[in-house]
């Protein structure tokens, strides 16, 4: 069971005030709405379900459980090897760069916190989110499950603030979204940590084309 102090931990983890930049990106979701993809909450409702069933469930659930196993027994090799596989899934230099990003602001974030084996992934060219997030609850000793519980819930309320911001919807509509959406996320996480290392791997087409027109969008307020 997690304890009081992992828990508070996490909460810290998945916090929106967390300073690693993740209010400055949107994973296409900008360019969705530029598009005219998403007009209203059912589209928001459509779009976000699409990419948690399509990518977060095939990709990211099982590499990040793969990255805490692998922290967990200090095999830097299998780190090393999980964190370059997640971000060669990246399918547009905005996403594989929102994904460096965000884990060297982590690692430099931890590195503050007197985690200093997160020192050399400030620069490297491998270095995901998921890499220190995984590494920093296995310092915190927060249980597997609910760590990456919390990584989807964290990446699931960035998507609902996106779609406030921009479609734009009313707060009531964005508590109601995160509500919905929220019930996935026990389903989602039992499907994706029984699958095997060969089941790993997707391609959200809609996504990677958002991505990579949003990388040429005119105006916008988001990185990616």
């Amino acid at each position: 069971m997690i304890t009081d102090l992992a828990l508070m931990r996490l909460l810290q983890l998945v916090s929106p005030s967390l300073p690693i930049g993740m209010y400055c990106y949107s994973q296409g979701f900008e360019h969705a709405v530029e598009d005219g993809w998403v007009t209203n909450s059912d589209e928001a409702n459509e779009w976000i379900t699409g990419v948690l069933e399509n990518c977060l469930l095939n990709v990211d659930l099982p590499i990040i459980s793969r990255l805490y196993d692998a922290w967990e027994k200090q095999d830097i090799e299998a780190v090393e090897q999980w964190s370059s596989t997640l971000l060669a899934y990246r399918e547009t230099s905005e996403l594989r760069a929102e994904d460096r990003q965000t884990g060297q602001a982590l690692a430099r974030l931890l590195v503050g916190m007197e985690l200093d084996e997160a020192i050399i992934w400030q620069r490297k060219n491998n270095t995901t989110q998921a890499t220190l997030f995984a590494f920093a609850a296995v310092k915190w000793e927060i249980p597997k499950y609910e760590a990456i519980a919390g990584f989807l819930w964290s990446w699931l309320e960035n998507q609902i603030l996106c779609a406030v911001k921009l479609v734009p919807l009313g707060q009531v509509a964005g508590q109601k979204l995160t509500y919905e959406l929220s019930k996935k996320i026990p389903d989602l996480l039992s499907q994706g940590l029984q699958l095997k290392d060969h089941d790993i791997g997707g391609s959200v087409f809609g996504l990677a084309l958002a991505s990579s027109r949003h990388e040429m969008q005119y105006s916008r307020l988001f990185r990616s």
